[in-house]
Parts: structure tokens; C-alpha cells; sequence
């Protein structure tokens, strides 16, 4: 992929291969012609119902449709829309959670394809809102962690036209989506850290645990994005110029000649030392620093749409080699969130390729969704929502006992996944 422009003198681009991003900044305006669909499927969960509260068509306030859900702990956790519809256009959401410790984030979905969320929705806090332009159809709104997790959506009126254009088209305009999903995952990923900064200068031990974790899912889902990425003035081996080491250096990869930084030296300190430091306090710092470069860089990127099968494919390989092993949590054990993330980023590279693969290969495209949604099933069985990070503490004895089921249902998925990259590269 190639900058859109020259990138800032602050920064040198080295690529090595892009991964995914998917998020939504705080209010999220996306134009999402296409994205409609019959009958979506969200990862996990039961039947597609759950308590709606209100009936027919959002009410339109300041050229948007105006729809509230709420988020309880009632009958186990529910998500509630006060209408289950709205007119074609643009949508907000207004998400509150009133009292649902157990349901910490909220998907608008399109098949594989996430066209909205908001995460870190702790009860108590300010009601939070995205918006997006929807076309008549069906979507799910995915609460994972409610009792019913998919609550069915309709929007009324012209149906989203379907993809059309040249396969080469189709990818390609699924490649630039894309790289707007990267830029919006990382400045969510920049609030994200701020706030564990915050958290930690406050020398609040449990409050920067918690930030901790609720930062970690942003950088998952665009890991690979990371790598390559060297600060002008070092060699590309040199461990002090790569963002990758100064963002997400882990405890196997230190490099004695430059220390620890990043990501997972805070770990150590707050979940093995267990103090709040000034070196601690310097972490946090840096960690803001460095991922405000990564957002210049990944603001000037351009994919290609075997980008886009690779970076997929590079974050399979990083659950695998990373997060089943607990190499990546050594402290925390929040691997299995940090698993949960690299799949939906992977996914959703997969759901930009997705209108353009089906004309490439439409048998391949159908194995390898069908394969994310055995993933995601076999992730569910894992969720603790009682748990710091929504799932269950990776420790020795629970890798012992789950990583093999888990290794080989991301193997059933990267083996499809694999071949991707070369039929969208040779794409006619």
C-alpha cells in the first residue's frame, strides 16, 4: 500500500503487511450503501429477539432518525430499544446503561460486517451515540453478554443497493472503507490510552486496571498494522525505533539494550508489581506519545485488497502463536480477550473483501464466513462477564484444559482464510 501522502518527517513507513481495524469513533457518520442485508447473523447468542420495549418507527430529530437502548440487568442482562425500526437515512443510537454490569458494549451488524459500536459502556456512565446512514433491510443490534444477545432491527424504506461495479471495483472500494475503519479504530485507541494515563496518574490501582483493559481491544484489532513502522533516525532491527516494540513489547521480546515500554510493562506493574510508580507513570506517557504517531501514519495509508487478506491472515497467526500460548498477557491473563479482538478485526478485513471475493470465488467466501461463526461460537463458551476483560482468566491451568479445542477451531478458519490473499491479488 502506498501513502495517500507524503508521510510526516516526525515518521518513516517500512511495510511490512496491514491487518485490520474496525471501530467507531465517540459519534460515528458512516455512508454505508450496500450494507444492508436479509436476515444478519451476529456471532453468538440465541434467537434473534429480545425485549424491544417501544413499536414502530423512530421519531426524526435534526435530520436523523432518534432510537435509545438501554441496558439493564434485568432477567440477566437485556438490551432494550424504545422502537424497532426507523425510515432510511441517517440512524443515531443513543446507548444507555442503566445497571448492566454484565454488558460492556453494543454492535450494529450486517452479516460479518459491524457497522457501528460503542464499547467501555460502564452502568452509570453518560449515555454514549453513534450514527449511521442505513438503507432499508434487516439488521442485529449485538449486546454480547445479555441474556438474548441479538435484538432484530428494521429499517423501512429503499433497500441499500447491492455492490455492484467490476470485481476489481468491489475490492477496491471495500480496501478504501477500510482504511477508514483503521484511522477510527486508532483514534479510538488514542482516547483509550489517554484515559489509562489518567487513570494511572490518579495512582487509582484498580481504575487503571480496569482502563487498562478497556484499552487492549482497540490495538488488537489492528496489531499488524503496528509492525514495520520505524522512527526516522534507526535501523529497522533496531528494537528503540519500532512502534510495534514501543506500543506492545512483550515480556519474550525484550530487548535488554532498550528496556521496557509500552503496553506491557504497564501490565507488569499493575497486575504482578502491583504499584503505580513514576516509571509507571512514564509508561502511560510514552504509550500516549507513541500511539499519537501511529495515528499520523495510519491517517496516510492506502490498501490494497490483498492487504487487507493478509493482515487477516497475520492475526490468526497472532492468536495462535500469541494469545492461545499466553505469551501476550503474561500478567493480566486477559488472553482470551486479546484472542476475541484479533478475530474481529480479522473479520471485519474479511467483510470489506467479502462483495469482491464472492465474485472471485463464492464458495470460498461462504467456508470462510461459516468458519468465523464456528470461531465465534466456540469463543462464547468462554465469556465471563464477571471477569475483568468479559472472558475467562487465561491462566496455565485454563490453557491447559481449553487451548487445544480453541487452536484447532482457528486452524478450521485459517487454512480458507489463507488463500484469500492470492485470489483477490489476481482478480480480473
Amino acid at each position: 500500500m502506498s501513502p495517500r501522502k507524503p508521510l510526516p518527517t516526525s515518521i518513516r513507513r517500512t511495510v511490512r503487511y496491514r491487518a485490520l481495524g474496525a471501530g467507531a469513533a465517540i459519534t460515528l457518520a458512516v455512508t454505508l450503501a450496500g450494507c444492508a442485508s436479509s436476515a444478519p447473523t451476529a456471532p453468538t447468542g440465541g434467537p434473534a429477539s429480545a425485549p424491544v420495549g417501544g413499536d414502530g418507527l423512530a421519531p426524526v430529530s435534526n435530520g436523523a432518525a432518534q432510537v435509545a437502548l438501554s441496558l439493564t440487568a434485568d432477567g440477566g442482562g437485556t438490551c432494550t430499544l424504545d422502537h424497532t425500526s426507523a425510515p432510511a437515512g441517517p440512524v443515531t443510537f443513543t446507548v444507555t446503561n442503566v445497571s448492566a454490569t454484565g454488558i460492556t458494549e453494543v454492535e450494529l451488524q450486517s452479516d460479518l460486517k459491524i457497522l457501528g459500536e460503542k464499547e467501555n459502556l460502564a452502568p452509570g456512565l453518560p449515555a454514549s451515540t453513534f450514527t449511521v446512514t442505513l438503507g432499508g433491510g434487516s439488521y442485529n443490534l449485538y449486546c454480547p453478554g445479555a441474556a438474548t444477545e441479538l435484538v432484530p432491527f428494521t429499517v423501512t424504506g429503499d433497500a441499500a443497493p447491492s455492490p455492484t461495479g467490476s470485481t476489481q471495483q468491489l475490492l477496491a472500494k471495500g480496501a478504501t472503507d477500510y482504511a477508514a475503519w483503521v484511522v477510527s479504530q486508532t483514534e479510538e485507541m488514542q482516547t483509550s490510552v489517554k484515559a489509562l494515563a489518567s487513570a494511572i496518574d490518579s495512582g487509582d490501582l484498580a481504575k487503571a486496571k480496569t482502563a487498562y483493559a478497556q484499552s487492549r481491544p482497540f490495538y488488537e484489532k489492528i496489531e499488524s498494522d503496528v509492525e514495520g513502522f520505524v522512527l526516522p533516525g534507526f535501523k529497522l532491527d533496531d528494537s528503540a525505533g519500532s512502534l510495534d516494540y514501543r506500543i506492545d513489547m512483550r515480556a519474550s521480546s525484550l530487548d535488554d539494550k532498550v528496556g521496557w515500554m509500552g503496553y506491557h510493562a504497564i501490565e507488569r506493574d499493575l497486575f504482578s508489581t502491583g504499584k503505580i510508580t513514576a516509571t509507571t507513570k512514564k509508561y502511560a506517557t510514552d504509550l500516549v506519545a507513541n500511539v499519537g504517531k501511529l495515528l499520523e501514519v495510519v491517517k496516510t495509508l492506502d490498501y490494497k485488497p490483498e492487504d487487507l487478506a493478509n493482515g487477516a491472515a497475520s492475526l490468526l497467526e497472532e492468536v495462535q502463536s500469541n494469545k492461545i500460548t499466553g505469551e501476550e498477557e503474561e500478567f493480566s491473563h486477559l488472553d482470551l480477550m486479546d484472542f476475541a479482538y484479533n478475530i474481529e478485526g480479522a473479520k471485519q478485513a474479511f467483510a470489506y473483501l467479502q462483495p469482491g471475493l464472492e465474485k472471485v470465488d463464492a464458495s470460498l467466501a461462504e467456508q470462510v464466513a461459516a468458519e468465523f461463526k464456528k470461531v465465534d461460537a466456540s469463543l462464547a463458551a468462554y465469556r465471563d462477564d464477571t471477569a475483568l476483560g468479559g472472558y475467562l482468566s487465561w491462566t496455565k491451568a485454563n490453557r491447559e484444559k481449553h487451548s487445544r479445542q480453541l487452536s484447532q477451531t482457528v486452524l478450521a478458519l485459517q487454512q480458507p482464510l489463507a488463500k484469500i490473499a492470492e485470489k483477490v491479488a489476481t482478480a480480473k
